[in-house]
């Protein structure tokens, strides 16, 4: 059973608003001659890492719920120019919406089991998953969704 990362996407209003963000960093590195990869860089690192490649993923927490996941590829320990410890969580560009989980804010990133997880939701599902970014917001806010 793989191991999961649980953290909060700062920032974002929606799933939308991360793939958007995520399309715009990978097509700047394009042009900037760089690998196209996406990454989040975090100051910890995680010590499980060989568990969370293992077909693990990065959980986004995202105004108060996790909706959605991208798959964690790689964990690259480094130390940036100040001298200061710190990881890149490669991740795969692809966004996994998944069903809602309420999530309290928290600093970091915590570890999550496949167990506790949310599951996936289809493409084609439809439903509630197909209205406005900003309606789903509003739902969740009053407890609906």
């Amino acid at each position: 059973m793989s191991l999961n990362l649980l953290k909060l996407c700062v920032g974002a209003e929606s799933v939308e608003d991360l793939e958007a963000w995520i399309a715009e960093r990978r097509s700047e590195a394009r042009a900037r001659g760089l690998p196209a990869e996406q990454f989040h860089t975090t100051r910890m690192v995680p010590t499980r890492a060989a568990e969370l490649t293992a077909g693990g993923s990065l959980y986004w927490v995202i105004k108060g719920n996790v909706q959605c996941r991208q798959r964690l590829t790689e964990i690259r320990p480094f130390v940036d120019a100040d001298g200061i410890s710190r990881c890149r969580l490669v991740l795969d560009p692809v966004v996994v919406r998944t069903r809602w989980q309420p999530r309290r804010a928290f600093q970091g990133w915590r570890y999550l089991p496949q167990a506790d997880a949310p599951i996936d939701l289809d493409a084609g599902s439809g439903g509630w998953q197909a209205l406005p970014a900003e309606l789903r917001v509003e739902l969740a806010n009053l407890g609906l969704l």
